[in-house]
């Protein structure tokens, strides 16, 4: 069985050329790149000509980007250090973060160090902006938590204006972009975020390394202590290859940027277009069937009420379908998705996730277009997946 891989939204498959970049820094270039001889400062070099890569890409400087083991890192480093540094005492976000910026702030709140304010948001999952204004006129020493792309149902926030706003009013913003880095054009130097995260295994890098933005103007207490590493802001050794593999990968979504965009676009519009020919009742969550104006990558799909849908994932993984009920953070999970939840998703309608990377192709999103049909058109899904398993 040819298996379809449709939760890039999860992770992305390391590209070709990002593997070959990372091999001689596996093999010969091992040193630690906080030794002084030859070997680690070969290893030094190599990370600081990512850095300034970066830095470069985002119009942001060198000094401004620390290395991490990833998105979660970076949002907890982020907004623990922020609150930590400035003393702050409210931090505003939405209920359609990540969990690793909702836990973040609710254990915050929990221990009493900030208050936790939520924003509403609509049924597309989009926040009120005057409503965030009247919040900052209150509490104008704040920390914002803002994602830019929503990983579950695609919808983008207007980070720009949201940055300008906090401006305006003397407040923080952090903005998770890990869904969006390197899909989109982000420029640093005129909109005024103060912490960033990014990850490099949503384009196409390894696991377990991604970066933070902090803004030269803003400070950090290092999250992780122990050694001066990353300017004494993140403690322990830096992952070399890994980094490495991160300006690759970066590199490349860069110079392709709107031909992966225009390709992937095309495969969503024509998910789209096959699923409302082949389901009815189908619809979308989120503003994910507007192609041009979410995240790209994500298309959130709820189903017709069905006896199927508590084991449609289970029965499209079978027939050799990867997809996703929601985050795959939370897959697997008691609770449902808390995304779904907060745009009020009717509780009978089935939800999936299918996300795209440049590596998709016409052929799968047709592919698994047809074997959902035919699992919501079985009155016994579990025989039909028996049938094609023969």
């Amino acid at each position: 069985m040819k298996r379809i891989y449709l939760d890039n939204a999860a992770t992305t498959a390391v590209a070709p050329e990002v593997v070959e970049v990372m091999l001689p820094f596996l093999q010969d270039t091992f040193g630690n790149p906080s030794s002084t001889h030859w070997h680690g400062r070969q290893a030094r070099a190599a990370i600081e000509r990512v850095r300034k890569q970066i830095a470069a890409y985002l119009g942001a400087s060198p000094a401004e980007i620390i290395f991490t083991s990833g998105g979660t890192e970076a949002d907890n480093c982020a907004i623990r250090s922020a609150v930590r540094t400035y003393g702050l005492k409210h931090v505003i976000t939405s209920p359609i973060e990540h969990h690793a910026v909702l836990h973040t702030v609710e254990d915050l709140a929990a221990q009493g160090i900030i208050e936790m304010h939520l924003l509403q948001v609509d049924t597309q999952g989009r926040i009120d902006l005057d409503e965030l204004k009247q919040l900052l006129e209150k509490h104008p020493n704040a920390l914002v938590s803002l994602m830019h792309g929503n990983n579950e149902i695609g919808t983008l926030n207007p980070i720009e204006e949201i940055a300008r706003i906090c401006k305006h009013y003397g407040a923080y913003y952090h903005c998770d972009t890990v869904q969006t880095m390197a899909h989109y054009a982000i420029d640093l130097s005129r909109t005024p975020i103060d912490y960033l995260a990014g990850s490099g295994h949503k384009f196409h890098a390894p696991k377990a390394v991604g970066f933070m933005y902090m803004r030269k103007q803003s400070k950090v207490h290092p999250l992780i202590t122990g050694g001066a590493q990353e300017r004494s802001m993140r403690g322990g050794t830096e992952n070399v290859a890994g980094i490495v593999a991160l300006g690759k990968a970066m590199e490349l979504a860069q110079e392709h940027m709107q031909e992966h965009a225009r390709h992937i676009r095309q495969l969503k519009k024509h998910m789209i277009d096959l699923l409302l020919a082949k389901i009815p009742g189908v619809s979308f969550n989120g503003t994910s069937q507007d192609v041009d104006n979410s995240l790209y990558t994500v298309l959130s799909v709820s189903l017709p009420p069905s006896p199927h849908n508590d084991m449609l994932l289970f029965h499209l993984d079978l027939q050799g379908v990867s997809a996703s009920g929601g985050s795959a953070c939370s897959s697997g999970a008691v609770k449902g998705s808390h995304v779904l939840a907060a745009i009020k998703h009717p509780a009978a309608r089935g939800a999936i996730r299918f996300s795209f990377s440049r590596y998709t192709t016409q052929e799968e999103v047709e592919q698994a277009v047809e074997i959902l049909h035919k699992l919501l058109s079985s009155e016994n899904p579990v025989e039909l997946v028996r049938k094609n398993s023969l």
